[in-house]
């Protein structure tokens, strides 16, 4: 098959997804609108008319989907607690330890990161105050959401010498889920929390809508909280950044019921920004063609916010027991090649043949790679969130892709600002962009950079054993790798400040 001139969101006719006629007219404008040097670059259309020209946007999820919120699990236990012995840093290797016995050749190991503040975050990514996403609006797409969310985002500001957000920035919809009424909020979600917080700190001037899905099923819910959006007031999109901090596994719904979204935004000019997963491997959200796949990495940022180095986040984890080390496997962030879709056009000449090729059917074919891009995800250097409970702000170190979305959104709001139109599906812009000063190109630990930025050290403590994260690993159940270029753990590498705003703005123009 004959793959070069492939659309952005062609399927593979190894493993085709199967959609109504109108559905490919509409990816085929999606297509159009997303192309820089088209005719029909940018000309994107309203609710209304999309809905009119290619009819609504149906979706059927199933009872039995299960869809993953990512983050809150591996971090609901804080480490900022800094009485009794030191336990993590303020900064990358603030605090060295050696550990016995070695373990996979080290002796010595950084306590993880106690949460980076926002100044270190948008020291990391370049975030610049001639850019702060103003009169741009990001949505989250959430299941649920904390009951004092603009008050703690008022004290998060605070706490990390951010402007104040006004009462105008900041909008909750809690949408109606018939039978099932509207979703109740919790006492407090890190995970909405996290999503809103490292938005403001990339993107302080942007409006925030969080809209809370409505539905019986959490899956359904979160769907109907993206579609809301995109049907807006019908005159226009409610935002044009939709950040989405959570994953549908594959095999648990036909890709197309996410396809049949994903390719509405893209021709109403909307992005959409999907974490990769938590997990090695791919996702039904992160692999389809017409989404902006945001992968994750393990980030050091020395005394002065100086990079001291940033790699895919895949750890290979082993706590001590009984004086032995015993291996509890790979986390990491989710990638890979997808056996649905066919190579876009965008990755055509930047993914290489060793990651978009395939094996599907008994044959070879070029598919599509996740992710496009990328930023911080590991937990041993996450971002210190806050939250509210008991009515008391109080703070953990959170993490995971579904950090590493928000942040990307909100960058994407400060390239936009002033433009006079939206970006909308960013990347045929991004790919464009691949080796350039855009982005951080993303590199593999080697052996001769020192053991203390090879290896984070948790020391023991009276409820848990010692444990040691090893950076960028690889284990059986993945082929992932962390490579020079584009990669399949961090696509095409991280944003990298005022170079790639102006890249995009560029680009776009």
């Amino acid at each position: 098959m004959a793959l070069a001139g492939v659309a952005l969101g062609q399927p593979s006719t190894s493993q085709q997804v199967r959609v109504k006629p109108e559905l490919v007219d509409a990816e085929q404008f999606a297509t159009a609108v997303s192309t820089p040097g088209n005719p029909q670059f940018h000309r994107y259309l309203s609710p209304d008319a999309y809905e009119a020209r290619f009819g609504p946007t149906a979706i059927e999820a199933s009872p039995e989907l299960s869809s993953t919120r990512l983050g809150a699990a591996k971090a609901s236990a804080a480490r900022t607690a800094r009485t009794g012995p030191v336990t993590c840093s303020r900064y990358w290797a603030e605090h060295v330890r050696r550990f016995s016995p070695a373990y996979r050749g080290l002796t010595k190991g950084s306590l993880p990161v106690c949460g980076y503040s926002a100044r270190q975050l948008r020291a990391a990514y370049g975030a610049n105050w001639a850019f702060t996403g103003k009169g741009q609006t990001i949505a989250l797409t959430e299941s649920d959401a904390p009951t004092e969310m603009f008050r703690t985002l008022s004290e998060y500001a605070r706490r990390n010498h951010l402007p104040a957000p006004k009462p105008s920035q900041f909008r909750e919809v809690h949408l109606d889920g018939g039978n099932c009424g509207t979703r109740s909020a919790s006492q407090y979600n890190d995970e909405a929390e996290m999503d809103s917080e490292a938005v403001y700190a990339m993107a302080p001037g942007a409006n925030q809508l969080m809209v809370v899905g409505g539905s019986c099923d959490e899956d359904q819910a979160l769907l109907n909280a993206v579609l809301a959006v995109l049907k807006g007031d019908g005159h226009r999109p409610s935002a044009s950044i939709v950040s989405n901090s959570w994953q549908i596994p594959i095999g648990d719904l036909p890709p197309q019921a996410v396809h049949a979204l994903t390719v509405r935004a893209a021709a109403e000019g909307v992005g959409l920004y999907f974490s990769s997963g938590d997990t090695p491997g791919l996702t039904t959200t992160a692999s389809d063609p017409f989404v902006t796949a945001v992968g994750g990495t393990t980030l050091s940022l020395g005394a002065g916010n100086t990079r001291i180095f940033e790699t895919g986040w895949s750890n290979n984890t082993a706590m001590i027991d009984a004086g032995k080390w015993s291996d509890l496997g790979i986390t990491g962030a989710g990638g890979g090649t997808s056996e649905v879709y066919a190579q876009p056009a965008y990755q055509k000449g930047v993914v290489p043949p060793s990651m978009s090729h395939v094996r599907v059917g008994g044959r070879t074919v070029v598919n599509r790679a996740v992710p496009d891009i990328a930023a911080v995800a590991d937990l041993d250097t996450g971002m210190l969130t806050g939250y509210t409970a008991d009515g008391r702000y109080q703070t953990q170190v959170n993490a995971g892709t579904s950090l590493a979305a928000p942040l990307v959104a909100g960058l994407v709001a400060d390239a936009q600002q002033g433009q006079r139109s939206s970006f909308g599906f960013i990347n045929p812009l991004i790919y464009r962009l691949s080796g350039t000063r855009a982005f951080h190109d993303v590199l593999p630990v080697t052996p001769a950079m020192p053991q203390q930025n090879r290896a984070a050290y948790t020391p023991a403590t009276a409820e848990d054993s010692a444990t040691v994260d090893v950076f960028d690993s690889r284990g059986p159940d993945t082929d992932q790798v962390t490579a020079k270029g584009y990669d399949t753990v961090t696509g095409v590498g991280t944003p990298n400040g005022l170079a790639f705003i102006l890249g995009l703005r560029s680009t776009a123009g």
